[in-house]
């Protein structure tokens, strides 16, 4: 695994959701009770930034056309398109959330 620095914990709280770059990739990065997960920050139908959107339950909405991705699985749960959203492993240490970009 390659773990990269992403963001520190506190630099997500009070958002729902945070874009960063993470070794050369756009991320979003999401805490849902408690947990960090992460995917990567261009929505599959027209590449909008899925760190635009907001959070419904456990799914991320991309702010341009409505798709919903489970942020868990990147799976596609409705709206223009089919096609799924890349994940990233998640850990933190030390206050500073880790993603694993080649995970």
């Amino acid at each position: 695994m390659s773990w990269t620095f992403a963001a520190t914990v506190d630099a997500i709280d009070g958002r729902d959701i945070l874009g960063v770059d993470c070794g050369g990739r756009r991320i979003a990065l999401y805490r849902l009770d408690g947990d960090f997960f992460a995917t990567s920050d261009a929505c599959p139908h027209q590449g909008a930034f899925l760190s635009d959107g907001c959070i419904v339950s456990h799914f991320v909405e991309c702010a341009a056309h409505f798709a919903l991705f489970d942020i868990r699985t990147g799976a596609p749960a409705g709206g223009p398109t089919t096609n799924s959203v890349k994940v990233f492993p998640t850990r933190v240490e030390n206050g500073e959330i880790h993603v694993d970009i080649d995970g």
